[in-house]
């Protein structure tokens, strides 16, 4: 494992591993490390109390956080007729059909971070479902991104829109802004995420839900959130 440089190990030793702080103190602890040559993100890990290999225990939504996550995201829009021109004039990256598809599947071609698509066109995102699956890609129906109304779906998105999903371990992973921001921002993106995940408590989960949260920058250490210090009851 490589050794940990100077600026990590100064931002290490002013985070307390023993203590959880609110977010507001978490946040403006993150940002009082030194800067880097780059405009870190602001990650956040959520370990909850469910079972992912139950199908009802999974959590999966999205939220536009309030002031974004510091980057627009380049979107492809799968449609046609009418709804190609809404898809540009809402500031759609990429539009098309079966040219786009076939250019993913021969040429590899992934140079996008969100796809969208209207429903009468799921029958050619789903034949790239082996290449979008597993980069988190493909369109869903629960997620907004498979809709008619595709000029918002671009919009939300470009605005900052947030996909969360527990993985097998039980973590939610999620960007919530750039150490850049106010840490105000940061604890309101934050508080929103939290707030959706909160919301989307699966009925059968049992125990503490929110069982441990912690925020870091790309190159900094992680500072563990009291649960229990978020205006929502997270213990129950």
């Amino acid at each position: 494992m490589p050794t940990p440089g100077k600026r990590y190990r100064k931002a290490a030793e002013a985070v307390d591993p023993s203590r959880l702080y609110t977010l507001a103190d978490a946040m403006s602890l993150l940002k009082s490390g030194g800067a880097t040559k780059f405009d870190e993100s602001v990650d956040i890990a959520i370990v909850l109390g469910v079972d992912p290999r139950h199908a009802d225990q999974m959590v999966r939504g999205a939220i536009v956080l309030p002031h974004g996550i510091g980057k627009s995201a380049r979107i492809l829009v799968f449609a046609k007729g009418a709804k190609e021109k809404e898809a540009k004039d809402a500031g759609a990256d990429f539009v098309g059909g079966e040219d786009l598809a076939k250019k993913i599947q021969d040429e590899g071609w992934l140079d996008f971070e969100r796809v969208i698509a209207t429903p009468d066109m799921m029958g050619v995102v789903g034949r790239l479902g082996k290449v979008l699956g597993p980069r988190g890609l493909m369109p869903n129906p629960k997620l907004g991104t498979v809709t008619m109304d595709v000029a918002n779906a671009v919009r939300e998105q470009k605005a900052g829109k947030v996909e969360y999903r527990v993985d097998k371990a039980g973590i939610i992973h999620a960007v919530i802004g750039k150490r850049s921001f106010d840490a105000q921002k940061l604890v309101e993106n934050a508080g929103a995420l939290l707030g959706a995940v909160l919301r989307a408590r699966p009925a059968s989960a049992k125990g503490v839900y929110m069982k441990k949260i912690s925020v870091s920058t790309t190159m900094g250490p992680g500072i563990r959130i009291d649960p229990g210090s978020l205006p929502e009851a997270q213990a129950a």
